[in-house]
This record gives C-alpha cells, sequence and structure tokens, in this order.
C-alpha cells in the first residue's frame, strides 16, 4: 500500500497543484453574473458600430528586441485626442494581419464592445512568426536566470516591447494590458513574469500551460486529428518574413475516421503526407516520454515574481485548453500570495466566450447568451478597473457557472471549502453508487481491437469537433467494447465542484493500453427537447458528456519512464479528469463510462508496448481483452468534491 499512497500522492502533486491548500477559506453563493437587459441587443449594437478606420488610426513599426531583432507590430491609436488612453496589447503566432496601414481589423480588442471603449490597441507577430524577425520556437522555454542580451524569452520581448510602446507612442497613460487566447493566451502568461512595471492586467484565454499536456497529449495518450491538422500547416518552416500560412492537408474525405485509419501506423503520417518537412511533429516523434524537451516547454514551474492583476479565463468545454487555466489560475494563487488573481469558468467551446453567444454548444443549452454576459460583467470592467481606475469591479475569486442546472456562482477560492471528498463506486454488471463494493472477485471485461475503434462522436469530421464535449454518449453505450456504469434514479440533486480523479484497477491481456473514462449526465427519459437541439436529435435520455479523459496507461507510474503492463494483472491507474461544477439533478441518472479507444480524437495504442508508439509496424497492433475489477479487494471508483453548501 505504501506504493499506492506515494504514487496517488504524485499524481495529485502534478495534476492538482495544491488544490487542497485552496480549499482552506469560504465561499458565497451570491452570482455576480447580471442577467438584466439585453445581450443579444448588446451585441447587434456592437455590430452596427462606425468603421475600425472611422475611429482609428492605424501605425505599422518594427520593435527592436534586446538581442537585435525587430518584432513586426501593428497600432491601432484613436483619433480622439482629448484623452490619454492606456495600452492593450495581444502577442500571437497567427499573424497580426492585415498587413499595410491603410487595411484595418474588423474588430480590436477581445470583443466588439472594446472599440468602443477607447484603448491603443497593440498586435504582435511573435517572434520568427509572420512578419517579425528572428527564429520561431513552439512554447518557447523560459530563462529564469538571464545574464546577457542573448537570453530572450517571451518574458523578455514582452517587456522589450512594452518599453519601446511607453516611448514612441503618443498619448498614453502609462498603463500596459495584455491577453490572449489560446496560443496568445499562454504569450500573455508568458508576459506577466517579472513584468514591465506598466503592465497592469493580464487575462490569459484558454492559455497552454504545459504542451505535454495542452492540446497534444493527455496524460501522454496523442491527440492525434489536431496535432495533426494543426502542424502541417502551422509547423512549416517560414525562412523569411511572410504574410500568408503554409497549405494545409488535403484529407481527400470529409471522414476523419477513415483517413486516419486508413493512415495505419503513425510513422506512415510523415512517409505519405508531411514527408519529413514539418520540425515539429519530427520533435513529437523524437519525444514520445515527457522528458527535457517537453518539460522546458511547461510555463507552470515559471510563474513567480507576477505583480499585475490577473484574470484567467476558461470553459468548461474547450477541447483544447482546459487544463491550461485551471493550472495558470492554482500555480499563480499558489505562488504569488496577496495579487489580484480571479478565475472564470463558462460553459464555452475554445474561445466560446468572444466567438459565440455561448448560449448553446451541440445539443447542450445553458439558458442565457453566457458569452455576452461575461464580456459586460467582467472582462470590460476588468480591464477599465485596472487600465483606466474606472467604475467598480467586485469580482470573487472564482466566477465559474455551474452546467446542469445553468447559473452563474462566485466563490471565495476555487475549488470551494464546502465540499465533501466522496467515493462514487464501479460495481460489476453496470451499476454505479457511492456505497462500497462488497468482498470477492468481481470484474467486467471487453475485448479492444486497434482496427475497430471506438469513434469519439458520430459526426463525420477531418479533425476534433468544439462540441464533443457535450455529445450525447448513447451511441458509445450501445458498443460491445465501452462498459456502461449508472446509478438510479437520483433522488435529490448531487453537485461535484472541483478535481475528479478515476481510481481504477484493471487488466489487459496485452502489454500495452489506454483508459479513457467519460463522466455522463442521463437525462430523464421525458425530457423536452429545446429550441436549438439539433435535427434528428431528441434530448429525452441524452447522455451528456461533462468531463472525459484518457490516459496512455505505459504512462501510469510516470510519464518519463514508461512501462508496460503484465498481462491479466490487476493494475492500479489514478486518472485526473480535471475540475467540473456540475449538478445531476433529481431524476437524473449518473453515468460513467470506460473503453480503450477514442478514435481520431486519440490515436491508436497497439496494446503492444512498444518503445515509441509513433514508430509502431502494422504487425505491433493487437486485439487485447481489457478488464475493470470491481471487487472489495480491488475497488474502482471516482473520487469527487461534493458540494453542500444551501446555494
Amino acid at each position: 500500500m505504501t506504493s499506492d499512497t506515494n504514487r496517488r500522492r504524485r499524481v495529485l502533486g502534478r495534476f492538482l497543484l495544491g488544490t487542497a491548500a485552496l480549499i482552506a477559506a469560504g465561499c458565497s453563493a451570491a452570482p455576480t453574473i447580471h442577467t438584466e437587459g439585453n445581450p443579444s441587443g448588446e451585441s447587434k449594437a456592437a455590430a452596427a458600430m462606425p468603421s475600425i478606420e472611422a475611429l482609428y488610426t492605424k501605425q505599422e513599426h518594427m520593435v527592436p528586441m534586446r538581442d537585435g531583432i525587430s518584432l513586426f507590430t501593428a497600432v491601432y491609436v484613436p483619433k480622439d485626442d482629448s484623452q490619454r488612453y492606456p495600452i492593450l496589447m495581444v502577442r500571437t503566432p497567427y499573424s497580426c494581419r492585415p498587413y499595410g496601414p491603410r487595411k484595418y481589423r474588423k474588430r480590436l480588442g477581445p470583443d466588439r464592445q472594446f472599440a468602443l471603449d477607447g484603448y491603443i490597441f497593440v498586435y504582435q507577430d511573435v517572434r520568427g512568426c509572420y512578419m517579425s524577425e528572428g527564429e520561431f520556437v513552439n512554447m518557447r522555454p523560459h530563462i529564469d536566470e538571464k545574464v546577457s542580451t542573448a537570453d530572450v524569452d517571451e518574458s523578455s520581448d514582452t517587456y522589450d516591447t512594452i518599453e519601446w510602446l511607453l516611448d514612441n507612442i503618443p498619448d498614453h497613460n502609462g498603463r500596459v494590458g495584455l491577453w490572449g487566447n489560446s496560443y496568445p493566451g499562454f504569450y500573455a502568461a508568458a508576459g506577466m513574469i517579472d513584468a514591465h512595471p506598466a503592465l497592469k492586467a493580464v487575462s490569459p484565454q484558454a492559455p497552454i500551460a504545459d504542451w505535454w499536456f495542452d492540446d497534444f497529449h493527455h496524460h501522454g495518450a496523442f491527440f492525434l486529428p489536431h496535432a495533426f491538422n494543426f502542424l502541417a500547416s502551422f509547423g512549416r518552416a517560414r525562412p523569411e518574413p511572410t504574410t500568408t500560412r503554409g497549405p494545409r492537408v488535403d484529407h481527400t474525405t470529409p471522414d476523419g475516421y477513415q483517413f486516419f485509419l486508413d493512415m495505419g501506423s503513425l510513422k506512415n503520417a510523415n512517409e505519405r503526407y508531411l514527408h519529413g518537412e514539418i520540425a515539429f511533429w519530427n520533435q513529437i516523434v523524437a519525444h514520445p516520454n515527457y522528458d527535457a524537451f517537453w518539460q522546458a516547454r511547461n510555463i507552470l514551474p515559471h510563474l513567480k515574481n507576477v505583480a499585475p492583476a490577473v484574470m484567467t479565463v476558461g470553459g468548461w468545454f474547450d477541447a483544447e485548453d482546459l487544463y491550461g487555466p485551471l493550472n495558470i489560475y492554482r500555480t499563480i494563487e499558489r505562488d504569488n500570495p496577496g495579487i489580484f488573481n480571479v478565475l472564470v469558468m463558462g460553459p464555452w467551446r475554445h474561445g466560446g466566450w468572444n466567438r459565440t453567444s455561448g448560449q448553446t454548444l451541440g445539443n447542450a443549452f445553458f439558458g442565457a447568451e453566457t458569452a455576452y454576459e461575461y464580456q459586460r460583467d467582467i472582462q470590460r470592467p476588468f480591464f477599465r478597473r485596472f487600465l483606466k481606475d474606472e467604475g467598480d469591479l467586485d469580482l470573487p475569486e472564482a466566477t465559474v457557472f455551474e452546467t446542469g442546472v445553468n447559473k452563474w456562482r462566485s466563490f471565495d477560492q476555487w475549488p470551494p471549502r464546502d465540499v465533501a471528498t466522496r467515493d462514487l463506486f464501479l460495481h460489476a454488471g453496470g451499476g454505479l453508487s457511492f456505497d462500497a463494493p462488497s468482498a470477492g472477485e468481481r470484474f467486467d471485461e471487453y475485448v479492444s481491437d486497434p482496427a475497430r475503434p471506438v469513434p469519439f462522436t458520430t459526426d463525420v469530421a477531418r479533425g476534433m469537433t468544439a462540441q464533443y464535449m457535450t455529445d450525447d454518449q448513447r451511441f458509445a453505450a450501445r458498443r460491445p467494447d465501452v462498459l456502461v456504469y449508472q446509478t438510479d434514479v437520483l433522488e435529490t440533486d448531487v453537485t461535484f465542484a472541483g478535481p475528479i480523479i478515476a481510481d481504477l484497477w484493471v487488466s489487459t491481456s496485452g502489454t500495452g493500453s489506454d483508459w479513457i473514462v467519460k463522466l455522463i449526465d442521463v437525462l430523464p427519459p421525458g425530457t423536452q427537447d429545446h429550441d436549438f437541439v439539433r435535427d434528428g436529435m431528441h434530448m429525452g435520455g441524452y447522455q451528456m458528456m461533462i468531463r472525459s479523459e484518457v490516459i496512455r496507461g505505459r504512462f501510469r507510474n510516470s510519464a518519463e519512464h514508461p512501462e508496460p503492463f503484465v498481462p491479466n494483472e490487476p493494475t492500479r491507474i489514478w486518472l485526473p479528469l480535471q475540475d467540473v461544477l456540475h449538478t445531476f439533478q433529481a431524476g437524473h441518472r449518473i453515468m460513467v463510462q470506460i473503453q480503450s479507444t477514442w478514435f481520431p480524437l486519440v490515436d491508436r495504442n497497439p496494446q503492444k508496448y512498444v518503445h515509441n508508439i509513433y514508430l509502431a509496424d502494422e504487425e505491433d497492433f493487437i486485439t487485447a481483452v481489457q478488464r475493470v475489477y470491481c471487487s472489495g479487494e480491488y475497488p474502482s471508483q471516482l473520487h469527487v468534491l461534493e458540494l453542500e453548501d444551501d446555494r
């Protein structure tokens, strides 16, 4: 039991980043979001506002860095020069187009209303991207101790850019804000380390934190279409400054499931499509484990000496970067005591808080236009307060949307204090309850065949769909290679708040295997369809995925040092599923599904241990009998935090 206890501590330490220490203060049930008014009307008004060209004058500059490299920077200055304005900046590897002093962006800032508020907006191509000089390095490693002007990283480039802007752009008020979504969210997070004194407010939104986990690997399992489709274009070399992006792969079919199945072993990706031309794909292949290459691309250990006010934003259904915002918030909270540091989590897809109304996602309906509420009541007030000293800002530590009952909640910390640790046990034959199983060896089993992998969605798509995290899972529940466990009909509401860990006892007849765990809210059979449900879908009996994760079993004890399974030997696996705030209402059921393939979202595990899965041969792929144990000796369970407040 000592080794299991130590393993549990290691997993908790890495993925929860001090969660236990954060459950020590209080919480409040009072919501901070105001739902009065007409968010749709606000959005329409923004769409009808004067053009950016009518309100702003555009400048383009090459801004010098300390090592002599210059970065292309577009600056939009308000034509109204009756006052001084703060600077609001985003640094991006995705281009600050359109290029040319007479060509203007269609909107400025995180959402459309920012252009009316009045800022000096700055967009910058990061080092080595598009029109900036230098060499691009993916998730450029941070340098804690800089001893010469040659020691540059995203923190120093941000500092040097701010210094130049303050010296060369007139009519600013001496304050700078920084924001970014997704990859630019990483640049925002990196820019607040050892920040320039003028940097007063930073909002990393869906930020990449650790590129081993965010986007590409989830507990070591490779998110195939996301990585392949993205890197096939973004990853192409840029020897000279350019205003264009590399071409995309021609899949020749809209059916990603078939495309990636026909690709076969991952080594065929280079041989048939990428031809060795994508440097970062080659680095992924060369570094299949969490070695020094990947460890250097983790910003979390460096998030110290953070002085600006920070508002980290994420979406509960962000298919790309859910790990990043939760763990960046936790790390800043732990390592920078006393600063203004808040978390906002809404019911959104990747970037949905600024790109959609936030009312729906797939078939999920959230009751209100949550993105417009966030923009109006949180995002714009945050920057106004810290960059302009305008308005009152009464943001709690965590503003979090509670799915299942569709309401905003405010907490003095995240996870909230008023939670109780509970264990939700799997019972052989499909049962699920808070009661532990009795003695006696029992298990459920299925045959996993990598030649016929379980699809991750019923949609026909070339890549990872934005809404898969809310998809109906009935299609998977009907597969013989998916185990299904569910509770009786709930008599009272049950609310989970905070991290969830799947603690499984499993075995495989092979030597390598993936394990996918899905937490699902089963709606009552009589649930009525809402106005936004897709054609051909009905909400009665809908199995809505609330949280899901995968672990490549070879990394169950260490992401650095993989190890095979001993065939047919019961083995313990700890799989953090990340956080939720969800209420399973009375009349619903809680369901857990377990499977070993999730295709093509996750590449196929050969199920035979090989040194490097990216180089596996076709004959390495074998079927395997998978068992999940549900006994007193080997209890498989979910460790959850149940919210016990009175709302």
